[in-house]
């Protein structure tokens, strides 16, 4: 079988299997243990299920301290991440699609990048943050950012 590693946002409570069968009105077969640790897990969709203990811990680490690589998809993916380390309050980040097919440009940029208005200007994907003050720029992450673990999706 192939190798596969996701990323999601997941709600989860622990429960064991026990009441896991309970909780879904079902009857426990006999080769498995009800006293098992694991979480009902919840997903974007509705759907529900049971994970073991082990497999969840290996699969899951709440949302209020990861790594900037989880950050990065979760960026992707739509969510506004911070870290908890910052300062300023309000401040986050998140992805820019860009615009691989150009969009028409305006004065300002035109005459930054000196071609005319309304001439196609293509930009690649990008970080934006938002500022303390409100404002946005682009960003970039230094080496504490991209090894800190105390990123954290912003509601």
């Amino acid at each position: 079988m192939q190798k596969y590693i996701g990323t999601k946002q997941i709600e989860a409570r622990p429960m064991t299997r026990g009441d896991y069968n309970n909780y879904r009105g079902w009857q426990i077969p006999a080769e498995e243990n009800p006293a098992d640790e694991g979480y009902l897990v919840r997903y974007s969709d509705g759907y529900e299920s049971w994970s073991p203990e082990k497999q969840f811990n290996e699969a899951y680490r709440p949302c209020d301290n990861m790594t900037f690589g989880i950050a990065l998809e979760m960026f992707k993916k739509g969510f506004r991440v911070a870290r908890k380390g910052w300062n300023g309050k309000g401040m986050f980040v998140v992805f820019q699609k860009g615009y691989p097919d150009g969009i028409p440009c305006n004065k300002q940029t035109a005459e930054a990048w000196e071609i005319s208005e309304g001439d196609l200007f293509k930009c690649n994907p990008y970080l934006q943050i938002r500022c303390v003050d409100g404002s946005h720029s682009m960003w970039v992450p230094s080496i504490n950012d991209c090894l800190a673990e105390d990123w954290v999706i912003v509601e």
